[in-house]
C-alpha cells in the first residue's frame, strides 16, 4: 500500500496544482470581464478615458493593460493580463476581455476617445 502511495502522490499533487492554476486563471478571466464592463459604462456616462482607465485598474490591478477607444458610437475598453498563479511561469497565456458601451453622445466620444492610432 506504501509503494502505490509514493507512485501516485506526484500525480496527485500535479493535479492539484493544474486545478489550482485554473482556478485562478478563471478568477482573473471574471476580473478582467468585470472591470472591462465597469469600464465601459463609465464611457457611456460621459466620463474621460482616463477615469475609465482608473476604474478598470482599480478593479483588475495595476498590472492589466488598458485599451480604450470608439467605434461607431460605441466606447471599446479592451483589456490584457498575464496567467496569475503557480502556473504563471509555464503557461504562456494571456487573459483578455473586452466591453461595448454606446456612447451618450457619439461625436463628441470619438474626439474624446480616439488619437491618431485609435487608442486614448
Amino acid at each position: 500500500m506504501t509503494a502505490e502511495l509514493a507512485v501516485a502522490l506526484p500525480g496527485l499533487m500535479l493535479l492539484l496544482v493544474l486545478l489550482a492554476g485554473g482556478g485562478a486563471a478563471a478568477v482573473a478571466q471574471l476580473r478582467l470581464e468585470e472591470a472591462a464592463r465597469a469600464a465601459a459604462r463609465s464611457l457611456a456616462r460621459g466620463e474621460q478615458p482616463a477615469v475609465a482607465e482608473s476604474e478598470a485598474h482599480r478593479l483588475a490591478g495595476d498590472s492589466v493593460g488598458v485599451s480604450i477607444s470608439s467605434d461607431g458610437g460605441f466606447g471599446v475598453v479592451r483589456l490584457t493580463a498575464a496567467v496569475p498563479g503557480p502556473l504563471a511561469g509555464l503557461v504562456p497565456w494571456s487573459l483578455k476581455a473586452e466591453a461595448h458601451a454606446r456612447l451618450e453622445d457619439p461625436a463628441v466620444g470619438a474626439v474624446q476617445l480616439d488619437g491618431p492610432d485609435g487608442a486614448a
